[in-house]
């Protein structure tokens, strides 16, 4: 059952947007895929809320974690196989471990958490809140950005992930991350 949540092995780049909702995630994701003629792993838990959302009118809840991380992983698996240069990943297992310790009083799935510190990526891209608010059906923390933000940083500090802090506008984004990604490509 836990090969689900494993990282296929895979000689591509992997980079992960990071941070709280809001950020600018997808929008760069989408950016960076087109810029390096790649493919990007969209954020299964997106797709998989709304459509929750849409039936029941009901929130993300605990038991929705591991079918989330586990769609995540599918995703980010296969579209690994469609590049040979760089994956870049709208979201990844950590981002899901810290919204659960955030929303569900600091505890975690032992499975989600131990997939989401064994998998690896090469480069985490934390998107700072200096981006405008856009609310959504899912969104739900406009007034908590510095809070979230302080969370999202703290998991990567604290295990050891390297990281870029991406700040300003979209141009400005997209050139930082550009930066990074062309050093890992060399």
């Amino acid at each position: 059952m836990e090969e689900k949540f494993k990282q296929q092995p895979s000689n591509v780049i992997k980079v992960v947007l990071f941070g709280p909702e809001s950020t600018g995630k997808t929008t760069l994701s989408r950016q960076l895929a087109r810029y390096y003629n790649s493919v990007w792993v969209p954020e299964y838990a997106r797709e998989y809320l709304q459509n929750k959302w849409n039936n029941e009118r009901k929130t993300c809840e605990p038991q929705d974690l591991l079918p989330i991380a586990e769609g995540q992983m599918r995703l980010e698996n296969e579209l690994a196989q469609k590049t040979n240069t760089v994956l870049i990943c709208d979201t990844d297992l950590l981002e899901t471990k810290v919204y659960s310790e955030v929303y569900y009083l600091g505890s975690c799935d032992p499975i989600l958490e131990k997939y989401a510190l064994e998998n690896t990526y090469d480069l985490y891209f934390l998107t700072y809140i200096d981006t405008p608010w856009e609310a959504d059906d899912l969104r739900d923390k406009p007034d908590q950005r510095e809070a979230m933000f302080e969370a999202f940083q703290n998991e990567l500090i604290k295990h050891n992930k390297p990281y870029v802090l991406l700040k300003g506008s979209k141009k400005q984004r997209l050139e930082t991350a550009v930066k990074h990604i062309d050093k890992l490509l060399k």
